[in-house]
């Protein structure tokens, strides 16, 4: 199983397990807009025993996007693949 995320919008993004979506990983802030946290979130309700790893519930929490793209399985997730990433959106 392979994940790969799709940038939406600032902050947002699509997670794709083998090519169909199945998750969101959105960053959260507060009025201030201060960054309080990452959550990869499944789209939809799933019992446990049905939810791909490494969930092991409907949403999990990160203190960063890179902590989010490495528990995915989405290594180098850091300040290098976000300008890949911007390049290949720029494509």
């Amino acid at each position: 199983m392979t994940y790969t995320v799709e940038h939406l919008a600032p902050g947002s993004y699509d997670i794709l397990l083998d090519g169909a979506l199945v998750a969101a990983l959105v960053r959260e802030v507060d009025r201030g807009d201060t960054v309080r946290e990452w959550l990869i979130e499944l789209l939809d309700k799933t019992l446990p025993a049905e939810r791909p790893a490494p969930f092991t519930a409907q949403q999990h929490t990160f203190d960063t996007r890179t902590a989010a793209l490495e528990w995915l399985g989405i290594h180098g997730a850091g300040e290098n693949a976000e300008k890949r990433l911007r390049e290949h959106l720029a494509l």
